[in-house]
């Protein structure tokens, strides 16, 4: 059973705790299980009270309620719209398929796409341009390039069938 001590009892607050801009400590701290680990609960700069580690805190592991990984993480992600939690859409998985082919020489494709001189064009670096220009990949489709030798840019790409992509193929050479 857990019991209550004061700060100063807790062998890493001796000297007391250093100024925290994120959080401010309350007075009770509580001793957690069979692991003698000191939690205390703490007011966070963002209004949440939350639970944490004493010694986390004062070693600096601990520097906030879990509100500055949210705001890490929204950071991240890019500000389209284009994730389902956290996992990308169709079309945003096709630019980005696209992009790496082209663009990735370690991309196991690459070869076939940049390697050979297929470039994405400058406005289509921009997702937001290539959702403007192709619109949302529909279910069952693919991106395609019209000319199997041109370029990804607007006039020469479409969301095609596995059949259509069949049919518009570079034709292969006798060796």
């Amino acid at each position: 059973m857990a019991k209550a001590v004061q700060l100063h009892d807790v062998p890493s607050c001796k000297h007391g705790l250093p100024e925290y801009p994120k959080f401010v400590i309350r007075t009770e701290t509580i001793q957690y299980g069979r692991s003698r680990k000191w939690k205390a609960l703490w007011d966070c700069h963002c209004g949440r009270r939350f639970e944490a580690i004493v010694d986390n805190v004062v070693r600096r592991h601990t520097k906030s309620c879990g509100c500055a990984q949210d705001a890490g993480r929204r950071m991240s992600f890019p500000t389209h719209g284009h994730f389902i939690g956290n996992k990308p859409t169709p079309t945003y998985k096709s630019w980005q398929a696209m992009t790496a082919r082209c663009t990735n020489p370690k991309h196991p494709h690459h070869k076939h796409y940049g390697g050979r001189g297929i470039t994405i064009c400058a406005r289509w670096n921009s997702f937001e341009n290539f959702l403007a220009d192709m619109g949302e990949r529909p279910d069952g489709l693919t991106l395609d390039r019209i000319d199997v030798d041109g370029h990804y840019e607007p006039g020469n790409c479409r969301w095609a069938t596995v059949l259509q992509q069949n049919r518009n193929r570079r034709r292969k050479t006798a060796a």
